[in-house]
């Protein structure tokens, strides 16, 4: 056997296996990794993995040298929008939201901008945007906002600087937003540089070139900060119940847990000290600092948190107390994981909690007495919850009777969906079809494979967890955002409610006795809207009031559906000439979904024949299918939907 040390070999690589976009990306994903896990411990950001990646990052490194500590200050949020994750309405959403009413100076809609012009197609620029892989978003935020006076100009300076900076035309539109005390510019950025090719930023530059900028240029405009001004702004922060710049600067200078006498008294924070000292005072009165000897500080390891949390709910008590007009309400945030009944009212207020991720919120003057502050899952439409609107808010989502039915009926883990059809035609009613019944399963049991809970073994037999209840409950909670759903109860104010035909809300509270309504507030104005309706129906022979007893009418809210729709088909039939074809209880329609219409009863679907046109319950899942054929069979108060091969079940 030869001697290993006399082996000699020569090592060939050969060409990497992934080469192009997908490769490149996982080495910008580990870099960036890296450069997060190194951050801390480098000193200069440049010298970060991946810190030379992306346009820009030369400038990052040189931008703001001659800023001084008496700058102008200008806060930049970014972000960066997957769209092929965010989905194609992602933009129009985004952009409809940083054009809503209420934003500019006189209280009217936003108005999107360009380079050029002040009056930007935002339709267009969607529509250009959409083969984009990413999209940049920016919320720029002057802290002298009102003096600068003209955001637009001043944005437009801005970019034009960032285009210098990272050596690209840019494509954007911003919308000024002067609805806070804080006026401030949402910019939406194409994700391509002026060659087409993805628009690459270096983080650096996004995390502190961006800034450095916006502050040059408020600099430039307004003049250094006054001494004055400084004072006055930190003073201003002293007693604040928020994280404020004073704590940032506290918690910089913090050694093993304390801050020093030596360190209050350094050169380099004598402007501070008299502010920072008081800071201090004042977080021990709050329990988030003690003085350990005089002079010598502990700040509490919970003390950010905790601010943070205090600045987020004052600012929810203002947004609160704005939207209730000086209306007397216990004011409440809503908790989901506290509340084990639903909220019902009335939505007084609505707006963007996060502008920059697009998490609305919702102000709802509560049947109960008191105001709730209901933050909103992530994507929810706003637009679907108009002012005076009722809503009902869940706190939890209950476990779904489908997800017991299917862990009952599971023999070894295993569920079949002929066994589950010989049960169902065992317990069939005339409301319900046993093979609908089991084809709703099925499609919950497709939700949950794809979320990787169940598995389909063969056609019609699916295994199933143990424990499926509990995690497909888990499942629609964070589908929900945080296990938060509002049902839109009526689109309807109450007012209008009482003296319509339609089946509303107040009529459903008016079979249930009119349980559960406070006698303040929102539950007050219930009861008097509940007996305007008693005369309304009773005009109509449709109730009749005896002493204190109100007698309604048999099948009240199909009487008053029935008439609504009527009326409906007869409008429909004079403007389209097609004969109206009533549906009947189990009746099989079909026809081609030309649109909908929205009646005080609900949303209904119209399906044209070419002959006649019917009028069904209609359901979201029937939306992408406008203009396409559809089927569907009515039974009581349930619709089931034909969608190619799938059956969609709805009440």
């Amino acid at each position: 056997m030869s001697n290993p040390d006399d082996v000699r070999f020569r090592v060939r690589p050969g060409a990497p296996k992934q080469r192009g976009a997908a490769f490149i990306n996982k080495v910008l994903r580990e870099t960036n990794k890296a450069g997060a896990k190194l951050g801390k411990t480098i000193g200069k950001a440049s010298q970060r993995p991946g810190s030379r990646l992306g346009r820009g990052h030369v400038a990052a490194r040189f931008a703001g040298a001659s800023l001084m500590p008496n700058a102008r200050r200008v806060t930049i949020k970014a972000r960066l929008v997957n769209l092929s994750k965010a989905g194609l309405r992602s933009t129009a959403a985004h952009l409809r939201y940083i054009e809503r009413e209420g934003v500019d100076r006189q209280g009217g809609p936003g108005h999107s901008y360009g380079t050029t012009t002040d009056a930007a197609d935002t339709a267009a620029f969607e529509e250009r945007g959409r083969e984009d892989r990413h999209q940049f978003r920016f919320i720029v935020s002057p802290e002298d906002a009102e003096q600068l006076d003209d955001l637009r100009t001043y944005t437009r300076h801005l970019m034009a600087r960032i285009e210098s900076d990272m050596g690209t035309r840019l494509e954007w539109v911003a919308v000024d937003h002067w609805n806070t005390d804080n006026p401030h510019t949402h910019v939406v950025l194409r994700g391509k540089d002026d060659t087409g090719k993805d628009l690459i930023i270096s983080r650096d530059y996004i995390a502190e070139g961006m800034r450095r900028r916006a502050a040059e240029l408020a600099t430039e405009w307004l003049g250094p900060r006054t001494e004055l001004e400084i004072q006055r702004a930190m003073q201003r922060e002293v007693d604040q119940e928020r994280w404020t710049g004073l704590d940032r600067t506290l918690q910089r200078e913090v050694k093993d847990g304390l801050v020093l006498p030596d360190t209050l008294a350094a050169p380099r924070l004598l402007r501070q000290r008299q502010m920072l000292i008081g800071r201090l005072q004042h977080l021990q009165r709050m329990g988030l600092a003690t003085e350990k000897q005089p002079g010598m500080w502990a700040i509490h390891a919970v003390a950010e948190s905790t601010l943070r949390a205090m600045g987020e709910r004052g600012d929810i008590i203002r947004t609160m107390q704005r939207a209730m007009s000086g209306r007397q309400r216990e004011l409440a945030v809503f908790q989901p994981g506290e509340h084990g009944r639903a909220i019902v009212g009335r939505v007084v207020g609505k707006g963007l909690a996060d502008e920059l991720h697009d998490k609305g919120y919702l102000i709802v003057d509560g049947i109960d007495g008191k105001a709730h502050y209901v933050a909103l899952p992530s994507r929810s439409e706003l637009e679907q919850y108009p002012t005076g609107a009722v809503v009902e808010v869940k706190g939890s989502v209950d476990v779904r009777v489908a997800d017991r039915n299917i862990t009952a009926l599971a023999v070894d883990g295993v569920y079949r969906t002929d066994h589950h059809l010989a049960v169902a035609q065992g317990q069939a009613t005339p409301n319900r079809d046993p093979r609908e019944v089991v084809a709703a399963h099925v499609r919950r049991l497709e939700a949950l494979r794809r979320a990787g809970i169940v598995e389909r073994e063969a056609e019609g037999v699916w295994r199933v967890p143990g424990d499926l209840a509990e995690r497909g409950r888990q499942y629609d909670a964070q589908r929900l955002g945080g296990g938060v759903a509002v049902d839109l109860k009526s689109r309807l104010t109450i007012e209008r409610q009482a003296r319509v035909i339609g089946s509303t809300w107040l009529d459903q509270r008016l079979i249930s006795s009119g349980r559960g309504l406070g006698d303040l507030g929102f539950g007050a104005e219930v009861k008097a809207a509940l007996q305007q309706r008693v005369d309304f129906l009773a005009e109509q022979g449709l109730a009749e009031q005896r002493g204190q007893r109100v007698i309604l009418a048999p099948n009240l809210l199909a009487t008053l559906r029935g008439r609504e729709l009527a009326k409906a088909a007869q409008d429909i039939a004079a403007k389209t000439g097609l004969e109206h074809r009533p549906v009947s209880d189990g009746r099989h329609v079909a026809g081609i979904y030309r649109r909908s219409v929205v009646l005080v009863s609900g949303r209904f679907a119209v399906l044209d024949d070419s002959i006649g046109f019917s009028l069904v319950p209609w359901k979201g899942a029937i939306e992408p299918w406008l203009g396409h054929h559809l089927a569907a069979t009515v039974r009581g108060n349930q619709v089931s939907w034909e969608l190619g091969r799938q059956l969609g079940t709805a009440v």
